[in-house]
């Protein structure tokens, strides 16, 4: 797998590359500036299982805000810049511990010295960022149009760019709101570097669109062992796309633990409001640390045998439901109580299982 053999890169206090853990970022939509509001949201985030942050820093007010943000939050901190070099230093100076720019808007080489010169001082990577959305008139116009080719080879000159100044502490990241041109383009620049690439789809979507984009896109990428952290940029609420990267990962054998929940479609033997209490299992089950599946099922007819695979599961009928556990009926519960049964349940399964 690729990324057995890439690089391995020291973020803050955590390590990717190399076959480590794929790790999941994401990326606060408060003012950077406002330390209570930003520290609240990554407290929240880290909860949902956030493992690196990343922050705007479009201000000087919002890169000295990092000391402060940083000294209350417990993952590393990415400070993403546009066009300022000296937003980058002073991001660096106030603790961040990975900055993502694009050289390529960053100025002129003296510029861009500066900024790798700090970098390379406080031992801070530095994650080079390319879009579809921004790629290069003269590449644009050398492949007739934006292309998996242009992202690789803008991204390679941006890398080539800093490594001529002597380091060589980064990570890459090509991303296009294009799913098949951004699959493309990971599978161009593995044959091309060994830096750890950081992967998602940009400007997904809402909820709905943006997580079916990210799921085939990030799929089609992770399965072919490329990728070393991952973000799904949705347009709605940053624990969200926690939920979902940690889904995709799992969906792909790629990390253990968490609830995994599973429920039939609906069909004419319904009598329970089947959508509403799968959705308020899946709610549930958030906060719940165990590597189990649970089934959520529409009737008690098929229900405990589809349930088979199910480690637990539930079943509505009429006005009441069944518990069940690996296919086995264990009892029979009114309809309101299913929801608490379940839970308790869960709540003592390593006891009642062990």
């Amino acid at each position: 797998m690729y990324r057995d053999h890439t690089k391995v890169i020291q973020i803050g206090n955590r390590k990717i590359g190399g076959g480590n853990p794929i790790l999941i970022q994401s990326m606060t939509n408060t003012k950077t500036e406002d330390v209570e509001n930003t520290v609240g949201q990554i407290l929240t985030l880290e909860a949902a299982g956030c493992e690196i942050i990343r922050c705007a820093v479009p201000t000087m007010e919002a890169a000295r805000a990092l000391k402060e943000i940083k000294k209350q939050i417990h993952i590393p901190l990415v400070a993403d810049i546009h066009f300022d070099y000296k937003l980058a230093i002073a991001a660096i100076e106030n603790g961040a511990d990975k900055i993502r720019i694009n050289p390529g808007n960053i100025g002129s080489t003296e510029r861009i010295k500066a900024v790798v010169d700090t970098a390379r001082a406080a031992n801070v990577p530095i994650r080079v960022g390319v879009n579809s959305g921004s790629l290069e008139k003269e590449l644009v116009g050398k492949y007739h149009g934006v292309t998996a080719e242009g992202l690789v080879e803008s991204a390679l000159d941006k890398v080539r760019m800093i490594e001529e100044l002597g380091y060589d502490n980064l990570v890459i990241s090509i991303k296009s709101s294009d799913v098949m041109m951004c699959a493309r383009a990971h599978e161009l620049i593995v044959k091309e570097t060994n830096y750890p690439l950081h992967v998602g789809i940009t400007e997904a979507g809402t909820l709905w669109s943006g997580n079916i984009k990210s799921a085939v896109g990030l799929g089609m990428i992770l399965s072919q062992g490329i990728g070393d952290t991952i973000r799904v940029s949705l347009t709605g609420a940053p624990v969200e796309e926690i939920k979902s990267a940690k889904r995709i990962l799992k969906t792909l054998n790629l990390r253990k633990g968490g609830v995994e929940v599973v429920s039939c479609p609906t069909c004419g033997r319904t009598r329970i409001d089947l959508i509403g209490l799968a959705n308020k299992v899946e709610d549930m089950v958030q906060d719940i640390d165990l590597d189990i599946k649970v089934a959520v099922m529409g009737c008690v007819v098929n229900g405990p045998g589809e349930a088979k695979e199910a480690d637990i599961g539930i079943a509505g009928g009429i006005g009441e439901g069944l518990l069940i556990k690996h296919g086995a009926i264990v009892k029979k519960v009114p309809e309101d109580q299913l929801l608490v049964t379940l839970r308790k349940e869960l709540q003592n399964w390593n006891t009642g299982n062990a």
